[in-house]
C-alpha cells in the first residue's frame, strides 16, 4: 500500500474476525529499536481513557481485543506483533491507531526498512506498508483501523512527530497529571514487580524493573514530556493541528513539573523473591506437588500429561491461556479446553491430543492440538490429517507442541493445503521451550490476577523443567552435527553439503532457544540479531550461512539483550572445540586513554581472571589485548602506543565445547548454554550501560 490509501478488510480476507498486525524495522549494527503503542479512539477521536492507551507496561487494552504480544524473530531482524479481536473491539470505538515511538534522543531516520504488515486469523498476509520520510521524527503513526458502514477498513498513515510518544499521546486525549506528588505502588501478596519511568526526553515507556522485596516503587501516571510546554500537542510532520489561542506568559517562569505517565495496570502478583524455609525434618523429603512426574513411564505416558498439565493451566490462568493463543488469530474471551477427543476420519476415527476453543460474542475459534515429547518428531501423516478434519468442521487452526524450534522458511511438517476448500486451517507451532518463557515471564516478572494463578503457573513450571516431563526444549543438533565435524577436522567438507544446512538450521534453532531461556531468567527481550538484506530468501540466507561453515569451521550467532551496551556474539569454532562469548561496549567519557581503561577494569573487578580485554581503535579496528589477570596491575599494556583515539573495548570468554550432538554434560548443547550463562552473569552484567542523556526537563529552566 502507499500513504494514505485504505481498504476494507473483508475484501481481502473471510477470515477477519482477528487480524495480526505487525511493525518492523531494521539497523546496521542490530542494536536500534522502538516501542509500540496503540491508541483506541471513540467517535470524537480521543481515548475514552487512559486504559485505551496500550503500551509496553500496559500490553493489553479494549476488554482483551488488543493485546501486544511482543517481539518475534523473522528473516531480516525482528518485528513487534499486535492481535486484534476486532468481533471484540467496544461498539463506543470508531479507530484504533498503530503507533511505535523512539527514546533517547533517537529518531526513527537511524532505522531501516520501517514496515507495516497485517495477516488474517489464519496468518495470511494481507497488508504491506513501507514508511518513508521519518528521518527527524521520534514517533510514527504507521496506520489505523477503523470502521465504516459496520466493516473494519485499513488506512496506511506514516505520520511522524517530532515530540515524540508525549506528543502524539496528548492529541489523542491521554490525561497528563502534572501534580508532583507520586503514587506509591503496591506490593503483590508474593512480591509485586515494580515499575520505572524514562527519563523525560525518552517519551517512551520505560521497562518494568524488580523492587527490593518491600520497597514501594513510584506508580508513573501520565506520558512523559520531552521539555516543559510539550505537553501541548506538538504539530506532527504532514498533520493538521487546530489552532487556539496561546495563553498569556506568566510573569514568573512556573517550576518545572515532572510529567506522569498513565497508570499501568492492576496490582500484579508474582513469586517471592526469596524461598521460603522448609519445614521438613530432612532434605530426603519432597513437597507434594500439582503435577507429579515420578510415575512416567512411557512416551505415551508423557505426552498425555504434558498436553493435559498445559491445557488445563491455559484454561484456568487466563493471562497464560491469551498469551499462547493471541499469536495464533484466537480471539479474548472465554477458554475451554479438551484432550483425547475422538473426530470421524474415514472409516478410522482420530484422537488428537487436544483440543482448545476459544468463545467470544457467541462465536467460537477452535484448534487441534498434536503433542510430542522427548526427541519424537511430529508425524505429517497424523498433522495431515488434523489439517483435514479442521478443514472440513470449519476449525480455524491445528496447533503442534514439541521440543522442536519452528523456523521461517522451514516447516517442521509439510502439509497439502487442499486450494478447493473455502474454509482455511491455519498451522501453528509451539516449542516447549517458549511455553516454558511465557509462564516465567508471567510468575516471576509480569505477574498473574491472583495468588492461585500465581501457584498453578509455578506448578506448570515444576513440571516443565522436571527431567521426567520430556519437556526440555531442542535437545539435539541432529545425525549430520558429527560428519559435519569430521569432515571440518579432515577438510573434507564441501560446499553445497546438504548436512552443513542441516547443522546451520539446528544452530538457529539452539540459538533461539538460548534467548527464549535467558529472557524468561532475566524478564527481558533476548532476540537473535540477524543481519541480512532487505527482502532475502531465509532458505537462502541459511544456504549461504552453510557455505561459510564449510569454508571456515565456525557458526557464529548475535543476540541482543535488552539493557546491555552492547550485542553478545557466540562463535563456535569446529575446528578449535573452543566457544567464544563476547560483546563490544563503548570507552567511557573523553579523558586520557589511560583513564579509560582503568575505568574498565574497575567495573570488571568481579570479573573472572582469564577475560580476554581487546582494544578497538578508531579506523584501524583492534589494538592492543590481553587478559584482566595481566591487565589489573598493568593496565597500560592495553593503551594504543601510538596515540590512536580509543572508541570502546571487546570483552571475551573463551570455553571448551561439548562433544555430542545433545544436551548431556559433555553435550554441544550444554556447553553453549553454559558458555552463555556464565559471559552473562560474569562480564554482561557488570559492564554498566552508557549513562543516560540528561533529560531536557531536568535542565534549568530560562
Amino acid at each position: 500500500m502507499v500513504k494514505g490509501a485504505n481498504v476494507g478488510l473483508t475484501a481481502l480476507s473471510e477470515n477477519v474476525g482477528s487480524v495480526m498486525v505487525g511493525l518492523g524495522w531494521s539497523s546496521a549494527t542490530g542494536e536500534g529499536d522502538a516501542d509500540v503503542s496503540v491508541l483506541l479512539l471513540d467517535g470524537d477521536g480521543k481515548v475514552r481513557s487512559d486504559d485505551d492507551f496500550c503500551f509496553y507496561n500496559n500490553p493489553v487494552a479494549g476488554n482483551g481485543s488488543v493485546q501486544l504480544l511482543g517481539k518475534t524473530p523473522t528473516a531480516d531482524g525482528s518485528e513487534d506483533r499486535i492481535s486484534f479481536d476486532l468481533d471484540a473491539v467496544p461498539q463506543e470505538i470508531d479507530k484504533v491507531v498503530v503507533a511505535a515511538s523512539r527514546y533517547g534522543g533517537s529518531r526513527f531516520g537511524e532505522l531501516d526498512d520501517l514496515r507495516l504488515t497485517l495477516a488474517d486469523g489464519a496468518g495470511d498476509g494481507l497488508v504491506r506498508f513501507a514508511v518513508e520520510e521519518a528521518d527527524e521524527v521520534s514517533a510514527v503513526i504507521f496506520g489505523e483501523l477503523y470502521r465504516r458502514s459496520g466493516e473494519w477498513k485499513f488506512r496506511a498513515v506514516g505520520q511522524g512527530y517530532e515530540s515524540g510518544l508525549a506528543g502524539l499521546a496528548t492529541d489523542y486525549g491521554v490525561d497528563i497529571d502534572d501534580t508532583e506528588d507520586e503514587a506509591p505502588g503496591e506490593t503483590g501478596e508474593t512480591g509485586e514487580t515494580g515499575e520505572a519511568e524514562r527519563s523525560a526526553e525518552t517519551g517512551g515507556p520505560e521497562r518494568p524493573v524488580q523492587p527490593e522485596q518491600g520497597q514501594p516503587q513510584p506508580q508513573p501516571e501520565g506520558p512523559v514530556a520531552e521539555a516543559p510546554g510539550s505537553l501541548v500537542p506538538a504539530q506532527p510532520t504532514g498533520a493538521h493541528v487546530d489552532e487556539a489561542p496561546a495563553p498569556p506568559a506568566p510573569e514568573q517562569p512556573a517550576p518545572v513539573k515532572p510529567a506522569r505517565r498513565p497508570r499501568t495496570a492492576k496490582k500484579k502478583v508474582t513469586l517471592p523473591r526469596t524461598t521460603r524455609k522448609s519445614l521438613a525434618d530432612n532434605e530426603s523429603w519432597r513437597a507434594a506437588r500439582l503435577f507429579p512426574v515420578s510415575a512416567l513411564k512411557s512416551d505415551r505416558e508423557r505426552e498425555t500429561r504434558a498436553t493435559s498439565v498445559v491445557l488445563s493451566v491455559m484454561a484456568q490462568v487466563p493471562e497464560f491461556g491469551r498469551r499462547l493463543t493471541a499469536g495464533f488469530g484466537a480471539p479474548a474471551g472465554r477458554m475451554e479446553t479438551f484432550t483425547e477427543v475422538t473426530l470421524p476420519h474415514g472409516e478410522s476415527p482420530r484422537r488428537p491430543d487436544g483440543v482448545v476453543r476459544v468463545e467470544r460474542a457467541g462465536k467460537l475459534w477452535t484448534a487441534l492440538v498434536e503433542t510430542k515429547t522427548n526427541g519424537n518428531a511430529l508425524k505429517p501423516d497424523q498433522v495431515q490429517a488434523y489439517m483435514d478434519i479442521a478443514a472440513r468442521r470449519g476449525y480455524e487452526a491445528v496447533i503442534t507442541l514439541s521440543n522442536d524450534v519452528a523456523l521461517e522458511g522451514s516447516p517442521l511438517v509439510d502439509v497439502r493445503i487442499d486450494g478447493r476448500r473455502k474454509h482455511k486451517v491455519a498451522l501453528w507451532h509451539l516449542s516447549w521451550a517458549e511455553v516454558v518463557h511465557q509462564a516465567q515471564m508471567l510468575i516471576r516478572h509480569e505477574g498473574v490476577g491472583n495468588a492461585a494463578h500465581a501457584w498453578l503457573l509455578q506448578e506448570l513450571l515444576h513440571y516443565l523443567q522436571h527431567e521426567n516431563s520430556g519437556c526440555h526444549g531442542f535437545q539435539n543438533m541432529g545425525a549430520a552435527w558429527v560428519p559435519v565435524r569430521r569432515g571440518i577436522d579432515d577438510e573434507t567438507l564441501c560446499q553445497g553439503d546438504a548436512r552443513a544446512l542441516e547443522v546451520i538450521e539446528n544452530w538457529e534453532r539452539l540459538v533461539r532457544q538460548v534467548c527464549l531461556r535467558l529472557g524468561g531468567e532475566l524478564g527481558q527481550k533476548v532476540l537473535p540479531v540477524q543481519r541480512t538484506r532487505r527482502g532475502s530468501d531465509p532458505r537462502a540466507r541459511r544456504t549461504e550461512l552453510a557455505d561459510h561453515l564449510c569454508e571456515q569451521g565456525r557458526l557464529n550467532a548475535e543476540i541482543r539483550i535488552e539493557g546491555t551496551p552492547g550485542v553478545l556474539a557466540i562463535t563456535a569454532d569446529l575446528r578449535t572445540a573452543k566457544l567464544r562469548t563476547s560483546i563490544e561496549v563503548p570507552a567511557a567519557e573523553p579523558g586520557y586513554p589511560l583513564s579509560r581503561v582503568k575505568r574498565l577494569i574497575r567495573r570488571l573487578a568481579e570479573a573472572p581472571a582469564d577475560l580476554h580485554i581487546e582494544t578497538l581503535v578508531e579506523g584501524q579496528g583492534t589494538g592492543p589485548r590481553g587478559t584482566l589477570e595481566r591487565l589489573r596491575p598493568e593496565p597500560a599494556d592495553i593503551v594504543p602506543k601510538d596515540g590512536a583515539q580509543i572508541t570502546g573495548f571487546r570483552l571475551s570468554l573463551f570455553k571448551g565445547m561439548g562433544n555430542g550432538r545433545g544436551s548431556a554434560e559433555t553435550g554441544f548443547i550444554r556447553s553453549v548454554d553454559q558458555a552463555v550463562d556464565r559471559f552473562h552473569a560474569q562480564v554482561v552484567a557488570q559492564v554498566e550501560a552508557p549513562a543516560p542523556r540528561r533529560s531536557r526537563s531536568a535542565e534549568p529552566a530560562g
